[in-house]
């Protein structure tokens, strides 16, 4: 069985259990954005997956509706599902049941900032040799610029495992309960050295 096989197995492994109670988490919170802000509920946009391959992303909407992008801002409701991650929740039963993602690995990128981010720093395509995931390496140690997300998306490419999967998955959970900066790994690496992230 290939790497990618045994992660895609690895992932249902974990979700179709769940799938009935994230559809329950999903419905409810459905219903408050449409009870709070209206139509529309959901949010899709395109976005980059494992060998470039696009597809559409769904989320919970957490944005205001004008025409003009620039003037949209976070509704009250959305700022709550967005300090918790839960407006990322459709993307269990959408995009990871569906094979875009997975539940570990490197954020999707929209084309443009794809595009831009590997012109500005071209180790960053490394992360387009592994299938995208809701949280991941980047993401739990709260990294900033694409220089040091370029890094841990390749160490994250390179070291995937199951094990490194779940404890990924087990600290955005921990993030997820007692916030995001709190919970978050510490990183102090130098830039092309991604291997000394550090578990407390």
């Amino acid at each position: 069985m290939s790497a990618l096989a045994r992660k895609r197995a690895f992932d249902l492994a974990l979700l179709l259990p769940l799938v009935p109670l994230f559809a329950l988490a999903v419905g409810a919170l459905a219903g408050c954005v449409w009870l709070c802000d209206g139509r529309p509920i959901f949010f899709t946009q395109p976005r980059i997956g494992q060998g470039r391959r696009l597809f559409h992303i769904v989320k919970l909407r957490t944005m205001t509706c004008e025409l003009d992008p620039a003037a949209r801002k976070p509704t009250r409701f959305g700022r709550f599902l967005r300090q918790r991650g839960l407006d990322e929740l459709p993307q269990l039963l959408v995009n990871v049941l569906r094979g875009d993602m997975s539940l570990v690995g490197p954020r999707p990128l929209t084309p443009a900032d794809a595009e831009r981010l590997v012109a500005e720093h071209p180790p960053f395509a490394r992360r387009f040799d592994v299938p995208p995931g809701l949280t991941g390496l980047a993401q739990v140690c709260l990294a900033q610029g694409s220089a040091l997300t370029a890094a841990l998306d390749a160490a994250y490419a390179e070291r995937r495992s199951a094990l490194l999967d779940l404890r990924l998955l087990l600290r955005t959970a921990w993030m997820n309960l007692v916030g995001k900066r709190r919970g978050a790994l510490r990183t102090t690496l130098p830039i092309g050295r991604p291997r000394t992230v550090s578990w407390p």
